[in-house]
C-alpha cells in the first residue's frame, strides 16, 4: 500500500519514482540526499547537500540558521530590493535553474558579484538569483558558471519545497484502503 499512496502526491506535477517515495517513508532519507523542489511545479532543483552556509553578506537585513531534516545547517539571509520587497534567501553551490544573462552589477546584495535572475526551467517561476564575480563578462556559458567555485545561487525560501515535506502531503484514496 505504501508505494500505491506515493502515486497521489498533492504537490502539482511533482513526479517522484515510487522507489524513492518508499525509501523516504521507510525513514532512509538524510539531509544530504533530500531533494529541494520548486514549490510551484515540483521540479527537482537541488539536493540538500548543494546548500552552502559560507556565503555571507553585510548587506543582509537579518540572518538566521535553520536546520534541514537530518541536521544539515543552512544559513538564511533577509535582503530588501530597491522596491522595498524583502526576500529570505538560502545559498546553493548548484541548482537546476535557468539563468537570464546578461548579469547586472548594480544593486548587488553581495559586493564584488554581479547577478542575474534564476528561474525554474519547467514553470518559469522566479526562484532567485545567480551570482558571479564582477570581473567576469556580463554573459557567460552555463557550463562556466556551474564549473566555477566562485559562483553561487541565492534562492528564495518561500519558493522552495523540501521533498520530505512534500511526501507528507500524500493521500491514499479510500478505494485503496483495506
Amino acid at each position: 500500500m505504501e508505494i500505491i499512496s506515493c502515486v497521489f502526491l498533492i504537490v502539482a506535477a511533482a513526479y517522484r519514482p515510487a522507489a524513492a517515495c518508499a525509501a523516504t517513508q521507510a525513514g532512509k532519507t538524510t539531509s544530504s540526499d533530500t531533494l529541494i523542489l520548486c514549490r510551484a511545479c515540483g521540479h527537482e532543483l537541488a539536493f540538500g547537500s548543494d546548500t552552502i552556509a559560507t556565503v555571507h553578506s553585510h548587506m543582509a537585513l537579518s540572518t538566521r540558521n535553520d536546520t534541514l531534516p537530518g541536521g544539515r545547517r543552512v544559513h538564511v539571509q533577509v535582503f530588501e530590493n530597491p522596491h522595498g520587497l524583502q526576500f529570505e534567501l538560502v545559498t546553493f553551490r548548484k541548482a537546476d535553474v535557468d539563468k537570464r544573462w546578461p548579469a547586472e552589477k548594480l544593486f548587488s546584495w553581495f559586493p564584488g558579484f554581479s547577478w542575474t535572475v534564476a528561474s525554474c526551467p519547467r514553470c518559469r517561476t522566479h526562484l532567485g538569483w545567480a551570482f558571479q564575480p564582477n570581473s567576469w563578462p556580463a554573459t557567460i556559458t552555463p557550463s562556466k558558471f556551474e564549473s566555477s567555485d566562485q559562483t553561487f545561487l541565492a534562492l528564495i525560501v518561500d519558493r522552495l519545497l523540501r521533498e520530505d515535506y512534500a511526501s507528507s502531503l500524500l493521500v491514499t484514496p479510500k478505494s485503496f484502503v483495506s
